[in-house]
């Protein structure tokens, strides 16, 4: 952390929050000084146009403005100024004669046709005039107040993808509802009842299809399922409070994807929403259901907004697509416009607390970073760090989003940078463009004639039971699956550090396998070190190291280098294993660590014993009581290979 901010004590924790709002929202005022509805920012402007780009920046930016306005004394002059700017844009925005109108969303049944993302606003706009309160809402007239919620009522009427989307037009109801409007016809009940049937465990959703596990759990099911219940005074019912307890055990965990720093680990799409992930945390000490003490909330979220802004984001008053940098390779979907990072602003929704909450002024707690392994039930996903300053890791046997491709990457497999690998974390992020086309970060591959790599695409199979995870996926090629291949890999983590072990089944034809670490990016090249007689690779940026280290099956190592293809940094590189394949079934184990550069990977692995015979693997941390052995054939069950799935644990 920076000397200047001291993360932990509550007053000038609370000065930070706010000042960064308030720089946030900077250039959305003055842009939009002349015209509040039809704000255009410097940046990219996707298909829908530019009148979509003002709407969504708005809308978004409310998300910011409403908790700044709701959390403020009377007489906060910046407070008021805000009122005043988005009471303006909202009321010219939903006004169909007004030159900056707001397109209205038609149907998103497939085919989709029209401008949906409206329905989006719709919901970000309910929610904002939510936490605003009567402080913003009696500032409209009665007939203002009038347009408005007709307004959310056309897209409280739509019928929307079988996602997160299903809780826009819900939202726009449960505001109609708060404020005694019509809201005959409207079917958000069921909408809500879709979405908590996609309930996984540990207070994690799948995000409409299966296998779709992200930050949308944070940054929108989460605070929206909380927003419905309570605006349609309904969390006192059974599904209300089952939704609380649901909403706890999310936030229980939700440190153990933050890094001493503040870092986040960086998985999923839409990752330029940064502090929207946040928002569960304010909403359950809101509802005073957080397992969290005051302090410790305020601590974790201090932590990642400062991270943010220790790297520079939105200095100049303006968030823009990113990470900690602008870059648009790594952060664009296809729906992502100038306005969009403004989502950024749910996780802002703390500051509706006013300063004399306890959130706000409980004295800080000793700084706790323990080692730890935590897996989250019913996903697939595992989260370990050696605790202290080391990194945190996510290994992933659970999430490929392949039933509902978010962005076109220039090939028909439905795989993606940001769900499609083995592993992620807090301090490097996935190769994307070109990087990602050459499948090496996080993969496992095999090859085809033209020499083009495998992807992972779709998993068939998956299991998880603490620190042991697996999954199966068939490799593809084009859109086509390899004749007679499937891949049975699984993980077993400890401290930060992952053995993961491959059986690969294929013709010999596919006579050649690869497997990469982690990317590491910085500004300037990483610097390398390859073993080939003890089959090693590792790269170093002067503050992380990534190492990997064949155990078995594998023959040789090497780095692959890129450039402008990693939003951590202009420089990558990936350490990765080969090897020479002479039978049809084939076992490969290796050894992945990220480290700082300034600790020692032998020592990280010291008492790690693993023991291959055959498909049958055992990995043993003696010291941490971890004992796993699980055959490769069995671990998971999957179509191709019926058989008890697991491994034994002691």
């Amino acid at each position: 952390m920076t000397a200047e901010h001291d993360p932990g004590r509550g007053a000038s924790d609370r000065l930070l929050w706010t000042e960064t709002a308030d720089r946030w929202l900077r250039a959305v005022r003055e842009h939009g000084a002349e015209d509040p509805a039809g704000v255009v920012l410097p940046g990219r402007v996707t298909g829908d146009g530019e009148r979509r780009e003002s709407m969504e920046t708005i809308g978004r930016s409310f998300l910011l403005a409403s908790a700044r306005i709701a959390g403020s004394p009377d007489g906060d002059a910046e407070a008021d100024a805000l009122i005043e700017f988005y009471a303006q844009a909202i009321v010219d925005g939903t006004d169909p004669g007004h030159p900056s109108a707001w397109p209205r969303g038609v149907t998103c049944r497939t085919p989709l046709t029209g401008i949906t993302n409206s329905i989006v606003e719709g919901a970000n706009l309910a929610f904002g005039l939510y936490a605003a309160g009567d402080r913003f809402w009696s500032r409209l007239d009665d007939r203002q107040q009038s347009q408005v919620l007709a307004w959310l009522r056309h897209h409280a009427l739509r019928e929307v993808w079988q996602n997160n989307w299903q809780l826009f037009p819900a939202m726009a109801e449960a505001f109609i509802r708060h404020r005694g409007g019509d809201a005959r016809g409207l079917h958000g009940e069921r909408n809500v009842a879709r979405v908590e049937g996609w309930y996984l465990g540990d207070g994690w959703y799948t995000d409409g299809p299966s296998h779709a596990v992200d930050y949308y759990n944070a940054w929108a099911i989460h605070p929206y399922l909380w927003a419905w219940y309570r605006m349609t005074d309904r969390t006192h019912t059974y599904e209300g409070q089952r939704h609380l307890e649901r909403l706890a055990r999310f936030v229980g965990r939700m440190p153990s994807f933050v890094a001493s720093d503040g870092a986040l680990v960086h998985f999923g799409r839409s990752l330029t929403y940064r502090t929207a992930a946040l928002t569960p945390l304010w909403c359950a000490e809101i509802s005073g259901v957080s397992p969290l003490t005051p302090a410790r909330t305020r601590q974790v979220a201090t932590s990642v907004l400062d991270g943010f802004v220790r790297h520079g984001v939105g200095a100049d008053g303006q968030l823009r697509l990113g990470w900690y940098d602008e870059h648009l390779p790594a952060s664009l979907q296809d729906y992502s416009g100038f306005g969009s990072p403004y989502l950024a602003g749910i996780g802002f929704l703390g500051l509706s607390l006013d300063a004399g909450h306890r959130v706000w002024t409980d004295a800080a707690e000793p700084a706790e970073h323990p080692a730890s392994t935590c897996s989250l039930e019913g996903t697939g996903i595992t989260l370990s760090t050696a605790g202290g300053e080391a990194p945190v890791i996510l290994v992933n046997h659970g999430s490929d989003h392949a039933e509902l491709p978010v962005q076109d990457h220039g090939i028909r497999d439905p795989d993606d940078p940001h769900y499609g690998s083995f592993a992620y974390s807090t301090h490097t992020a996935p190769e994307v463009g070109d990087g990602w086309l050459e499948a090496v970060d996080g993969h496992v591959c095999l090859f085809d004639d033209q020499g083009r790599p495998s992807r992972r695409a779709k998993l068939r199979g998956r299991m998880q039971d603490g620190p042991l995870s697996a999954s199966v996926h068939y490799p593809q090629i084009d859109g086509r699956l390899l004749v007679g291949a499937a891949i049975v890999t699984a993980s077993v983590v400890n401290r930060g550090t992952e053995v993961r072990a491959h059986l690969v089944i294929a013709p010999t034809a596919h006579d050649r396998i690869r497997e990469g670490a982690f990317a590491l990016a910085a500004a300037e090249p990483p610097e390398q070190d390859v073993a080939s007689d003890r089959v090693h690779a590792s790269v170093a940026d002067g503050a992380h190291r990534v190492v990997l280290t064949g155990l078995h099956g594998w023959d040789d190592a090497g780095v692959v280098r890129h450039r402008g293809t990693n939003v951590m940094g202009e420089h990558s590189a990936i350490p990765y294993l080969t090897a020479a394949r002479g039978e049809d079934e084939t076992v490969h184990v290796a050894v992945h660590q990220l480290l700082r550069d300034r600790d020692d990977p032998d020592a990280a692995l010291a008492g790690l014993r693993v023991a291959v015979d055959g498909t049958r693997v055992r990995v043993e941390w003696p010291v941490d009581g971890v004992d796993v052995e699980f055959d490769l054939r069995t671990v998971v069950e999957w179509d191709g290979q019926p058989g008890k799935p697991g491994g034994r644990r002691s």
